[in-house]
Formats: structure tokens, sequence, C-alpha cells
């Protein structure tokens, strides 16, 4: 009995012990809410898939829908930077700006530009820019919490 109890204690002090080594594993896994933005004649629609962060950065696939041409709609994946300074900051409650890249299932380049805005300790609201062309950008409105599993 005696001996379950302490192999029970030095499991749970290894556990709070790898827990203290990273701070930032809280931060692993974001959801991204989808978002609306409206075009000239219609609007399009940004989904992101859950993301996980791997060698500091994000990667998730993305759906844009465009309403009424269904037809330009696309499909790819996306790697967003994440350096553990960055995550540090979302810590403290402040701004930070974020970029990255993605690649349509077509091979079409996209570039990703935004500001997180903490809310809370693992929430908060997202302003992302999208380039399609050197002139055309789309700009969402959304918001992201982190989970500590993958959903």
């Amino acid at each position: 009995m005696i001996c379950r109890r302490l192999i029970l204690c030095f499991c749970a002090l290894a556990l709070g012990l790898r827990a203290a080594d990273d701070p930032l594993a809280r931060f692993d896994h974001v959801v991204v809410d989808a978002a609306k933005t409206s075009i000239y004649v219609g609007s399009v629609t940004m989904a992101f898939a859950p993301a996980t962060r791997r060698a500091g950065a994000y990667e998730s696939d993305y759906t844009a829908k465009v309403f009424p041409y269904f037809f330009m709609g696309e499909k790819g994946r996306l790697v967003l930077d994440a350096p553990d300074e960055t995550l540090r900051k979302l810590a403290r409650g402040e701004e930070v700006d974020f970029s990255g890249h993605g690649v349509s299932t077509s091979g079409a380049e996209r570039h990703f530009e935004g500001r997180a805005t903490p809310t809370g300790p693992l929430n908060g609201k997202l302003k992302v820019h999208v380039f399609v062309s050197k002139r055309i950008d789309l700009i969402f409105n959304m918001t992201y919490h982190f989970t500590p599993t993958p959903p």
C-alpha cells in the first residue's frame, strides 16, 4: 500500500516537473473560428482546421468558400510562424503580429499576416490579412482559443 502511494506521488511529481519544464505546452493546439468578409458582389468564408504547433510554427489546412462564385473557392495548407517569444507575449496578454504562407491544392501561393489580441489567458481575437494577389487582400476578423489536446 505504501509502495503504491509512493509510486503515485512520484508519477504526479514527474508530470508536474514536465509541465514546469515547458510552460508553452498550453499553446500547442489552437482552434480558430471561421469568419466571413465581403467582396464586391459577394462574400468569402475562411475556415481553418485545428492547428498544431511544431518546430516553432502552426500548421493547418484552410478552406475558402466564395459566394456566389463557388468555383473560385480553394483549399490549401497553411504554416504560421510562432516562435517561443511570440507565445510568451501572448501569455503576458500582449498583442502580437504574425505572418505565414500557404499553398492551395492547385499550387497557388498565399501570404498571410495578422495580429492576435488576447482577451483571456487562452483565447482572443485575430485580424488576418490574406494576400490573394499584389493588389488584393482579404481581411478576416476571427477568434481563437487554445485547447489542451487536439480537438
